[in-house]
């Protein structure tokens, strides 16, 4: 792939994004390329080593807010005439209840998932807090003498305390599988808000 084929098709999948941003993105590449060129390898080469034109438009996306990107989708590209306007004002009962429908099916699917991960880390805790006491408590029966119950509880003490190691690890790939799953839907959100929303400049 050539410089210009790439940028091109950077700047073909950047559309969306604010004009200042695509602009400092492409010519950021383009001095990246030239830099590699100078060092001695082909323009094949210099664009080889970048990478994958969609996976840098992907981390691109990624480093994005969406706001911004929401921000540069609703902006008109040209002055709103009156008629619009009054259909906007008009219709509004109904695009304003499906956007705030379609926002709160978002939330509340973004608070589901991450629920199930304060759960688990709640039974982590909870786990962790039962060992010790049964630790606490073990210690408490062998000093009035005891002897059985302090077992039995320094035994439920161990079991909780390995629960609460294996939790840990279950706890933190759950964790690490949400931040993966949510990152994905945020940038297939701004994905479909920058690929399907491509301005005709």
């Amino acid at each position: 792939m050539t410089k210009s084929e790439f940028l091109w098709q950077l700047r073909n999948g950047l559309q969306g994004l604010p004009r200042d941003d695509i602009e400092e993105r492409v010519n950021f590449y383009s001095e990246m390329i030239d830099d590699r060129m100078e060092e001695g390898l082909s323009e094949a080469e210099a664009v080889s080593e970048i990478g994958d034109v969609n996976t840098v438009v992907a981390q691109i996306l990624e480093e994005t807010p969406l706001a911004k990107i929401v921000k540069e989708k609703v902006k008109p590209s040209r002055a709103i005439k009156v008629w619009e306007i009054v259909f906007l004002v008009l219709g509004s009962p109904i695009w304003l209840s499906l956007l705030i429908a379609a926002f709160s099916i978002f939330l509340a699917v973004y608070i589901v998932i991450w629920s199930v991960v304060i759960a688990l880390w709640s039974i982590e805790v909870s786990f962790v807090a039962c060992a010790l006491g049964g630790f606490v408590a073990a210690a408490a029966f062998a000093f009035r003498g005891n002897v059985l119950i302090a077992l039995a509880m320094l035994s439920a003490g161990i079991c909780l305390a390995g629960l609460s190691i294996l939790m840990f690890f279950a706890c933190k790939a759950v964790t690490k599988a949400m931040v993966w799953l949510t990152g994905k839907i945020a940038l297939g959100i701004k994905t479909m808000f920058v690929g399907k929303g491509k301005k005709n400049d």
